[in-house]
């Protein structure tokens, strides 16, 4: 297997960082921090207005705001909340990345020859 690549794990050890912060603010606030179901919900939510960003960069949905800043903010929110579901999951990310890539690499390879 290919090696892990570092960036990756600095990048969860910076959203992990950011939600031990979040749950200590849903601790103080509601007594309790976010169910995996909760989580979920949030990422859900983010991926909802991501496709609708993707209208609006297309023109066919309106929005306020200036597009482009809030595709970037979501796109990096939403590998935020992959690096945080990992992390409740048990999963290293890092490596399934890595693993995941090389096999569809892969499978790719073989199929992205020359066409007759």
């Amino acid at each position: 297997m290919k090696e892990a690549w570092p960036i990756l794990d600095d990048a969860r050890k910076q959203a992990l960082a950011v939600r031990a912060l979040y749950e200590t603010i849903e601790q103080r606030v509601n007594g309790k921090t976010w169910s995996m179901h909760e989580l979920m919900i949030g990422f859900s939510n983010d991926v909802g207005y991501l496709g609708r960003l993707l209208l609006a960069k297309d023109g066919t949905w309106p929005i306020d705001g200036d597009v482009d800043a809030e595709l970037e903010h979501k796109l990096a929110e939403s590998l935020w909340w992959t690096f945080v579901l990992a992390d409740k999951l048990g999963i290293d990310i890092n490596e399934a990345y890595v693993h995941t890539m090389h096999k569809i690499e892969q499978g790719l390879t073989g199929n992205a020859g020359p066409s007759d």
